[in-house]
């Protein structure tokens, strides 16, 4: 599902991209293979009764790698988003997290006044954005894509009643032009 309410508090899923994914599985492979030779070179050097020195700094160095490789790839491979808006307290939460690593961001809920549906102007494979929208100046927040604009319009609607905010369908309008001021 892609957002959920309870209670309060509303929590939207942030897309998460698929190819990210499958791009980390290399670098997870590469270090565990790196970190793999560093398991057998300290046993190697542990299981040696002679002077086993010049070993050492291959192994650091391979260890080093291992890990360099490994934790970008760890990384990407467990991002998960999240934006929670709680209407009583009027903050919206935007959490990414990185496996046990969560970076949060809170913004006034006053700051936005419109939940608006718009397209990427594909013709072959359009895809439906639902966006959280504020005034000049405010980034607007990116909630959710969907390939059916009913999902779309569905997930906004439960937003809009939730947050007591108007939701708009600008599906096939011509954006604003902000230069246009001269």
């Amino acid at each position: 599902m892609a957002g959920a309410a309870t209670g309060d508090i509303i929590r939207v899923r942030l897309p998460i991209p698929l190819l990210g994914r499958l791009l980390a599985l290399p670098l997870i492979a590469a270090g565990a293979y790196l970190l793999w030779n560093v398991a057998l070179g300290l046993s190697e050097v542990l299981a040696s009764p002679g002077d086993a020195r010049d070993e050492w700094a291959g192994i650091a160095v391979f260890a080093a790698l291992g890990v360099a490789v490994i934790i970008p790839g760890l990384l990407v491979a467990t991002f998960r988003g999240f934006v929670t808006a709680c209407p009583g307290a009027g903050e919206v939460v935007i959490t990414k997290a990185f496996g046990p690593l969560h970076v949060r961001r809170a913004r006034r809920l006053s700051n936005y006044n419109l939940i608006s549906i718009t397209d990427d102007g594909d013709v072959n494979a359009t895809m439906y954005e639902v966006n959280l929208c504020g005034g000049k100046g405010v980034e607007p927040l990116n909630l959710r894509s969907f390939a059916s604009r009913e999902e779309a319009n569905a997930l906004a609607q439960q937003l809009a009643i939730a947050l007591k905010i108007p939701a708009k369908d600008y599906v096939g309008t011509e954006p604003d032009d902000d230069d246009a001021d001269g």
